[in-house]
C-alpha cells in the first residue's frame, strides 16, 4: 500500500462534506447578520433535503442507463461547483432581496442548495469512485469522509465562532404610575477572529485541494500502479479485462462460477434476505447518526452545562475517523456481529434521546456522573455505528461498483427519512422552548446543530 495513495484518498474523501459541515459551524456568526435569523437551520434543513435530486438523478440513471453517464465528468463538475459556490458564498452571503416585500438573503440559500446538491451527490459519485483503487483505500476514504466534520469545526473554533456571554439587563417599566423592574437576560457575541468571509474562502480551498487529489488519483503512475486489475469505466466492467488477469485470479474466478449465487445482487454472495438486512442497518445507522440524534444534541447537552455540550461535539467529531481507523485494522464482516453493534449504538441512542425528552431536568443533571454518561454516550454512540457505516461500505465494495452506487443512495434515504421525521418534532419544541422562556438562552444560541448536514 502507498501512504501517498492513502493521503489523496483521505483528502478527496474530505472534500464529500466538507462545505455543509463547514456551513452549519459558521451558523452562530451568520445568524445575527441576515433577516432569517435563527429560523435559517430550519430553511437550510429542507434545501438540503430538496438536494437529494441530485443522488436520485444519479441512481436512477445508473439503474435504467448503466454506464451512460460519465463519472469522472460528473465528479470533476461537482467538485467544481463546490469550490465556485463556497467561493461566491464569501461575497454575497450578507446580500439580501426583497422578497414580496421582505428582505430575503436570496444568494445565500441558492448558493447553500447547490453546495448540498454537491454534497448530496457525492455519496452515489465518489463511493462508486473507490471501486478503481484497491479495497484497503476505501476505509482511507471513509476517513476522509469523517474529517470532513472535524476540520470545519476546528478552524471555527479558533475562529472563535457562536462565543457569547449572557448579560442581565435591567428595564424600569412605568405601568399606570407604578414604577415596576423588568430583568431580561440578553446575548452579547464576541468579534470573531476573522470574518465569515474568510472561512468561506477557506472552504473553497478545501475543494480546490479536494480536486487535486482527485485529478492525481486519476492520472498519477503510483495510483495506476495501485489499481486492482479489473476496472470500470463509468460503472461498467471495462472489456478483456479478464483476459488480462493473472492465472491465479482466473482459477479464482472459475472456482467462484462453480458456487452458485444467492441472488443476483453483486457477486451473488449474500442472499437477498442479507442484502436487505445490510441496506437497513445503512439506512437506519445513518438516519440515526446524521440527523434524529444530532436534532436533539443541545436538548441532551446543555442542562449539564455548556463544557458537557462542547465536549460532546468535538468528541462525537472525533469518534468518526477514529471509528474508520479501527475499522481499517479489524475489519470484521459478520453480519451477525454488525446487528448485534447497531442495536448496542442504537440502545445508547435511545438513552441520549431520553435524556432530550426530559430536558431541561435530565436524569443526574446537578451531579458530575451525568455529564460523565451523557459525553461517554454520544462517544460510543458515534463510534460504535460508525463502525458499522465503514464495515458495511467495505463488504459492499466488494459486491461491485452497482453496490457502492446503492450503498450512497440508501444513506442519503437513510438521512432524509430521519429529517422527515424529527423535522417537525424539533422545530415545533423549538417553538415552544423560544415562547415559553422556559430554556436557558444558550439554546437558541447553540442550536445550530439542530440538523446534519446530510
Amino acid at each position: 500500500m502507498s501512504l501517498f495513495i492513502h493521503i489523496l484518498a483521505c483528502l478527496f474523501g474530505m472534500g464529500s462534506w466538507v462545505s455543509i459541515n463547514g456551513l452549519w459551524v459558521e451558523l452562530p456568526l451568520i445568524v445575527p447578520q441576515i433577516p432569517e435569523g435563527w429560523y435559517l437551520p430550519s430553511y437550510l434543513s429542507v434545501l438540503i433535503q430538496m438536494a437529494n435530486v441530485g443522488p436520485l438523478f444519479i441512481t436512477l440513471m445508473h439503474r435504467f442507463r448503466p454506464g451512460a453517464l460519465n463519472e469522472t465528468v460528473v465528479i470533476y463538475v461537482i467538485i467544481s461547483l463546490g469550490m465556485v459556490a463556497s467561493f461566491l458564498l464569501a461575497f454575497f452571503w450578507k446580500e439580501t432581496l426583497l422578497v414580496a416585500g421582505v428582505p430575503r438573503s436570496v444568494a445565500l440559500l441558492l448558493l447553500t442548495f447547490f453546495l448540498s446538491t454537491v454534497d448530496c451527490t457525492s455519496s452515489v459519485t465518489f463511493l462508486p469512485f473507490m471501486m478503481r483503487l484497491k479495497p484497503q483505500y476505501l476505509t482511507t476514504y471513509f476517513v476522509g469522509e469523517g474529517v470532513s466534520g472535524l476540520l470545519p469545526a476546528l478552524v471555527a473554533l479558533i475562529q472563535g465562532v457562536g462565543v457569547v456571554h449572557c448579560n442581565n439587563c435591567t428595564q424600569m417599566i412605568n405601568d399606570t404610575g407604578s414604577v415596576s423592574l423588568s430583568y431580561e437576560l440578553q446575548a452579547h457575541y464576541q468579534p470573531a477572529n476573522f470574518s465569515a468571509g474568510v472561512f468561506f474562502f477557506f472552504l473553497s480551498a478545501m475543494m480546490l485541494v479536494c480536486l487535486g487529489a482527485f485529478i492525481l488519483l486519476n492520472y498519477h503512475p503510483a495510483v495506476a500502479r495501485e489499481r486492482p486489475n479489473a476496472r470500470y469505466s463509468n460503472g461498467v466492467l471495462e472489456k478483456g479485462e479478464a483476459a488480462q488477469m493473472n492465472p491465479t485470479e482466473q482459477k479464482a474466478m472459475i472456482k467462484q462460477s462453480d458456487i452458485k449465487p444467492k441472488s443476483c445482487f453483486g457477486t451473488g454472495t449474500y442472499s437477498r434476505i442479507q442484502v436487505l438486512y445490510m441496506f437497513f442497518i445503512l439506512a437506519w445507522v445513518n438516519g440515526l447518526t446524521n440527523v434524529v440524534l444530532p436534532s436533539v444534541q443541545s436538548y441532551s447537552c446543555l442542562p449539564y452545562g455548556n463544557s458537557a455540550y462542547h465536549l460532546s461535539a468535538t468528541m462525537a467529531a472525533v469518534s468518526n475517523p477514529l471509528a474508520c481507523f479501527i475499522a481499517m485494522f479489524f475489519p470484521t464482516r459478520s453480519l451477525l456481529l454488525l446487528g448485534a453493534l447497531t442495536l448496542f449504538g442504537s440502545g445508547i441512542g435511545a438513552y441520549i434521546i431520553g435524556m432530550a425528552v426530559l430536558s431541561p431536568c435530565p436524569l443526574l443533571v446537578n451531579e458530575t456522573s451525568g455529564t460523565f454518561l451523557i459525553v461517554g454516550s454520544w462517544i460510543f454512540f458515534i463510534l460504535t455505528l460508525s463502525y458499522v457505516k465503514v464495515i458495511i461500505g467495505v463488504i459492499l465494495r466488494d459486491e461491485g461498483h452497482s453496490a457502492l452506487v446503492w450503498c450512497g443512495a440508501v444513506v442519503q434515504l437513510g438521512s432524509f427519512m430521519g429529517a422527515v421525521t424529527m423535522f417537525p418534532l424539533v422545530c415545533t419544541s423549538n417553538e415552544s422552548c423560544l415562547t415559553e422562556r422556559s430554556w436557558p438562552l444558550e439554546v437558541s444560541i447553540h442550536h445550530t446543530n439542530t440538523f446534519s448536514h446530510r
